[in-house]
């Protein structure tokens, strides 16, 4: 029974340790979006290397937010070879990633990484992503090793690529 207990005990300590990973991955005919609460997320607002990373929260129901998507699809292919990468954050309610994100990724035929944060505690992890934030989208970050900074807005293609041009030209 001390073995069994031991077994139990160390089974949900690695479980609550691997924070590394996505908490859920969806996958329909091919089209893969990996679920995460912040805590699993928060790594990709802090990558330190070559790359500048556009990180733009959205959902599928904003209007702003599925306007200016074409932008950010267009600069992440511009810049690609100028170590750019696109990451689109999913807002998305838990239970749509599948009826309603998933089908949208394939109906728009999105290239960038496309991940979904589900962390229902909104109150505590706006302010972590930037404590200017309302919590309103679309919304957006820019940042390298070098700088980063936080847009409470929508773009369009040529205000995106001079915010870009800014954090590349440092």
């Amino acid at each position: 029974m001390r073995y069994l207990y031991s077994l139990l005990l160390f089974s949900i300590l690695s479980f609550a340790q691997s924070t590394d990973t996505a908490n859920k991955a969806h996958e329909i005919e091919g089209v893969r979006v990996e679920s995460y609460d912040y805590n699993g997320f928060e790594k990709f607002l802090k990558f330190n290397d070559e790359t500048t990373y556009i990180i733009n929260f959205w959902a599928t129901w904003c209007a702003p937010c599925i306007k200016e998507l074409p932008y950010f699809e267009e600069i992440g292919a511009k810049y690609k070879s100028k170590k750019v990468k696109v990451i689109l954050v999913s807002l998305d309610f838990p239970k749509q990633v599948e009826k309603s994100l998933i089908p949208f990724i394939k109906r728009k035929k999105l290239e960038s990484m496309v991940i979904h944060l589900d962390d229902p505690d909104a109150n505590s992890w706006i302010e972590k992503v930037d404590s200017n934030w309302s919590g309103a989208i679309p919304a957006t970050i820019i940042y390298n090793k070098n700088d980063s900074k936080f847009y409470e807005q929508s773009f369009t293609f040529e205000t995106l690529e001079i915010e870009l041009k800014k954090m590349l030209n440092q």
